[in-house]
Formats: structure tokens, C-alpha cells, sequence
């Protein structure tokens, strides 16, 4: 499948143990939901996705562990760190009014109060207090945007833009 009909949920790290486990990196909310799903889609950024079956999940510590069919050691486990794991749009749940999948922001442009432009958001970083738009200028300066309610005063999807209350010099 292609990559634009995913939702990118999360990003699979260091592996954990002899087993086969991998850390998982969540970029939601809601990761314990995922076990619901039969089956999980990974890949590559800007890659193709496959078929991943789940056969383990579980909290460790303060994080998340995952195990895959036919992922049976370290080595193997080694080959899929830093791979994404995501969902076809289809089969997720549609986001409450104000919330949003991290991959309907990206690409939106960011607009303050003035009129300015500020850039494209390029990405989004979960700091644990809120999460931070990245946003990037057409002269390639990043400025960093906190997406908390004082200063994202609207997103429009339609519309393609964010409006902020965030200055040009900040």
C-alpha cells in the first residue's frame, strides 16, 4: 500500500531482550489501543508497508515493548529499528473535534495573527507537556511552535493552514 492512505502511529526502537521484543516509540495518545488491531502495517518513511502480525504487547517500565511474528531474536529485531508503525486511514477511529492525526498537521502552513508566514509544519515533537510543531520558512529557519490551546488558535484542515499566536521574531 501507499504511504498516503497511513497514519503514522509510531516508530519501532531499540530491541529489548533475546526474544525478539522491540521498544515502541507511540506518537498518540492512546497506544494500549493498538493490540486491538489484528494486524499492524510497518515501513520505511517515504517507503512501502507491509503485513506485521502481532504476537506480543505489553508495558515495561514506563514504556511500551512489541513483539512480531517470525521476529524470533535480537538480530532480527535489530533489522526493524527505526521502521514506522501505522494503520490505513480506513480502519482508524475519526478524531474527535480538536484533535488530529499527527499526519493531517504535517504539511500545513503556519499562519500568526498578523498575517505572516511562518513556514510548513514539517513535523511534530512530543516533548511529555505538550506537543511542539516544527515548523520550517521558506528561507529554511525552524522556529518551534507549542501546539497547546494559547497558541494554536485554529487549524484548517480545508483550508490548509494553523493559525497561531506566535510572533515572526520569536
Amino acid at each position: 500500500m501507499a504511504g498516503n492512505d497511513f497514519v503514522v502511529l509510531g516508530r519501532l526502537a531499540d530491541p529489548y531482550g533475546l526474544q525478539g521484543w522491540l521498544r515502541l516509540h507511540p506518537f498518540g495518545d492512546d497506544p494500549q489501543a493498538w493490540a486491538e488491531m489484528p494486524v499492524w502495517w510497518i515501513g520505511r518513511e517515504g517507503g512501502e508497508w507491509r503485513e506485521a502480525r502481532l504476537k506480543g504487547f505489553k508495558a515495561h517500565g514506563e514504556g511500551l515493548v512489541v513483539l512480531f511474528d517470525g521476529v524470533q531474536d535480537r538480530t532480527a529485531a535489530e533489522a526493524l529499528k527505526g521502521f514506522l508503525v501505522g494503520a490505513p486511514r480506513s480502519v482508524l477511529p475519526t478524531p474527535a473535534e480538536d484533535e488530529y492525526y499527527w499526519a493531517d498537521l504535517i504539511g500545513l502552513e503556519v499562519v500568526n495573527t498578523a498575517g505572516e508566514r511562518l513556514g510548513r509544519v514539517d513535523g511534530l515533537i512530543e516533548t511529555g507537556a505538550n506537543d511542539v510543531l516544527r515548523v520550517v520558512g521558506e528561507n529554511g529557519n525552524e522556529r518551534l511552535v507549542p501546539f497547546v490551546s494559547a497558541v494554536v488558535l485554529a487549524v484548517e484542515k480545508e483550508a490548509g493552514q494553523i493559525r497561531v499566536e506566535w510572533g515572526s521574531d520569536w
